[in-house]
């Protein structure tokens, strides 16, 4: 598993566009940028799309106050998901969604979760990181239900 210090691995994201799906890279995202990046479980989900993704929103200004230059979350959707869930949560141009289709981000990370079980598949745990230029340099995991501990005003404390 991914720990305080570690560099990102090589990984590509995609992202909607106006022209559709593009890739972006973890070298696009994160080199020489401080970048709050925030993961969960699913789109359109109760916990992420009323507590999550909100926070972040709402304390938009307050983090690139403190000198973060991204705000970006990721899921184990598609891009067309992301998408539509960015413009559900009126988080164009503050919020970067991140499509991590087949979890190989979330995997690679060691904070994948199998939720086959209910249903879901295989998807991401929820935490939250800040990392600067591709190193980690704070790490909160949710060990339970809820988004305290990788929520914005945690975060806030951190950056």
């Amino acid at each position: 598993m991914i720990k305080v210090g570690d560099r990102l691995p090589s990984a590509t994201f995609n992202v909607m566009t106006s022209e559709g799906p593009k890739p972006r890279t973890t070298d696009e995202i994160f080199a020489g940028k401080k970048v709050v990046l925030f993961a969960l479980p699913g789109a359109f989900t109760p916990t992420c799309s009323n507590n999550h993704v909100p926070g972040y929103r709402d304390n938009f200004d307050a983090l690139k106050a403190k000198g973060v230059d991204t705000i970006a979350v990721t899921s184990v959707n598609d891009a067309f998901v992301m998408g539509a869930w960015q413009k559900s949560q009126s988080c164009e141009g503050k919020i970067e969604f991140l499509a991590d289709g087949s979890a190989k981000f979330a995997n690679a990370i060691g904070l994948g979760l199998d939720l086959t079980e209910r249903g879901m598949g295989l998807r991401s745990k929820r935490y939250s990181m800040l990392v600067e230029d591709g190193v980690v340099k704070t790490l909160n995991i949710e060990e339970g239900p809820g988004a305290e501990a990788s929520g914005a005003v945690t975060m806030l404390g951190q950056v």
